[in-house]
């Protein structure tokens, strides 16, 4: 009786878990952006090449990049991203519980000369 003498049968390794947006979404850029956003604050970025989407909450800077190149045909030269977190008030005429819905939005920064006809 060998209590310690059986080898059992090495577990097989798991692989590592890549980002969900990798797997999911391999090559399909039309999931990351949502809509435009169309603001006053929007609106004045334009005139600097800045334009905002509304994007996936799953998405990245690299997605939105590769997605806007996909749609627009231009280069962006950066992507800042905001992440607005849903969170729970006081409604202050009812006295009630409100949720305000989160969203992620993204900051596209093209080159001088590009433009995307957002209207």
């Amino acid at each position: 009786m060998a209590l310690f003498g059986n080898k059992k049968a090495a577990a097989p390794k798991v692989a590592d878990k890549k980002k969900k947006t990798n797997e999911v979404h391999v090559g399909d850029t039309s999931w990351v952006i949502k809509k435009p956003r169309i603001t006053e604050k929007a609106a004045l970025l334009g005139d600097k090449n800045v334009y905002v989407f509304e994007v996936a909450r799953d998405a990245s800077k690299t997605d939105v990049k590769n997605a806007v190149v996909a749609l627009f045909q231009v280069s962006p030269v950066k992507v800042n991203i905001v992440n607005r977190v849903p969170r729970t008030t006081k409604s202050v005429s009812r006295n009630r519980t409100v949720t305000v819905r989160g969203q992620k939005k993204a900051y596209v920064f093209l080159k001088k000369g590009d433009t995307i006809n957002l209207i």
